[in-house]
């Protein structure tokens, strides 16, 4: 029953996440395709303000914009915040729950660094904290005062923080901590910067001052930022259900090549929706960066590199650790001729050239860590295998239903598992389980 809530609890997160964000980011291009769509008019003096018209469900609308403010305010006034404040705490609420509920699984990754599920926590969030802090520091500082260097430096920051994540996580947590750094930039800049302008600004027209032109000048820089960072982080929050983009030693520089190719799609769009044409070089450029990417990604699989003939990737040494003892003989066995021909370091499976979702079945180690995915899949639902292609019979799914709650009972109560013989060693004497078409399948 814990598990089937912790499920659901994802899911509903995950929904809810995806709400809101295609409710901030649907703002956010419908905003800045206001601002590129505004004419002169003479309702508004020049260089203060334009209009637009607009047709949409049977209606027309004319929409007015005014730099500063205009002379009088209307009582009511709608505020564009909640969109991003959701989106945050959805994402942050959904990264505790699926990354820290479960950070020996998806965020530690013992090949990479040890580390507690304390220390992950620690540098994990801390890690957002100072990335919001450098980002507003710069856009702040005499550098915040020329885009182009800005960009620049910020282009180089992020790189560097993906690839200090990847120093501290597992490809799959790095990715995704890149992900959730930039999303706070963009949740932090409404929270600090935008909205807490607007209110000084209404605060200055209520008192009869002439508001300061520069707290609409910031908030614009920093609204123009949430919108050239948007479609790379949709790629970052999608990429984890591709192992392929993360998995690669170079995975940061992947981040950096998606970071620029986002931002001109987008530089598109926004002279397009300005009238100054269309640039079309920028998606011949965003399409060499992301081929770029491919490649870079294309690295760490094995059917590029056998088809190049780059020669096949050294795999790390397998080494035991105490999970590998809680891993039966005959659990090991089904594991091994059912699913690890696919969630290997280099699967053996036809159209396979990476471990799906990066999960790896193919050692004691792997297989104890990754228990919960193995009853999710194979035991609560029978998902896993696909169309079970592999033949898993009901009894082996009943025996990794109790290894599992004999597993999360003895972690309960503190005690091992099994003091016996290593699951290594249990793995060398048992042997394979034959089931005909299953073992050609392994070997295929």
């Amino acid at each position: 029953m814990l598990m089937t809530l912790y499920e659901w609890g994802s899911l509903m997160l995950r929904w809810a996440h995806v709400i809101t964000g295609i409710a901030w980011i649907g703002s956010s291009f419908y905003f800045m395709h206001l601002d590129a769509s505004m004419r002169p008019t003479p309702k508004i003096p020049a260089g203060q303000g334009g209009e637009a018209w607009e047709v949409h469900g049977g209606g027309f609308y004319q929409v007015q914009k005014y730099l500063v403010a205009p002379d009088f305010l209307p009582e009511h006034l709608t505020w564009h915040k909640w969109q991003s404040y959701s989106t945050w705490l959805t994402g942050f609420c959904l990264l505790l729950w699926v990354y820290y509920a479960q950070s020996s699984l998806l965020l530690i990754d013992p090949s990479v660094r040890v580390l507690s599920p304390a220390v992950a926590l620690v540098v994990g969030i801390g890690g957002l904290a100072a990335g919001w802090l450098v980002y507003d520091f710069l856009c702040k500082s005499p550098i915040g005062k020329n885009e182009t260097l800005l960009a620049g430096i910020g282009l180089v920051f992020v790189v560097f923080m993906a690839w200090f994540f990847q120093q501290m996580f597992s490809a799959r947590g790095a990715f995704i901590h890149t992900g959730a750094l930039m999303a706070t930039m963009m949740s932090a800049n409404v929270f600090f910067i935008i909205i807490p302008n607007q209110h000084k600004v209404i605060a200055a027209l209520k008192a009869g001052q002439v508001p300061d032109p520069a707290l609409g000048k910031a908030a614009k820089q920093r609204s123009s930022h949430n919108n050239y960072l948007t479609l790379p982080v949709l790629f970052l929050m999608l990429s984890n259900h591709y192992p392929l983009t993360y998995s690669s030693p170079y995975a940061f520089l992947v981040v950096g090549l998606i970071l620029v190719a986002g931002a001109l799609i987008r530089v598109f769009y926004n002279e397009r929706h300005a009238g100054r044409g269309d640039k079309w070089w920028t998606w011949a450029l965003a399409a060499i960066l992301i081929f770029g990417a491919i490649w870079i990604s294309a690295f760490r699989s094995p059917a590029f590199r056998d088809a190049f003939d780059l020669g096949a990737i050294e795999a790390p040494a397998a080494t035991e650790t105490a999970l590998a003892a809680t891993v039966p003989g005959p659990v090991h066995d089904i594991i091994t001729s059912r699913c690890s021909m696919c969630h290997a370091e280099t699967p053996v499976y036809q159209g396979i050239n990476m471990p799906p979702k990066g999960v790896l079945l193919d050692s004691p180690t792997n297989i104890a860590r990754n228990e919960h995915e193995v009853f999710v899949q194979s035991v609560m639902t029978h998902a896993m295998p696909p169309n079970n292609v592999t033949e898993m019979t009901l009894d082996e799914r009943r025996v990794l239903r109790d290894w599992v709650l004999k597993s999360e009972k003895a972690a309960a109560q503190g005690t091992p598992v099994d003091a016996g013989k290593s699951a290594e060693a249990k793995a060398a004497e048992a042997k394979p389980v034959e089931t005909g078409s299953t073992v050609q399948l392994a070997v295929r």
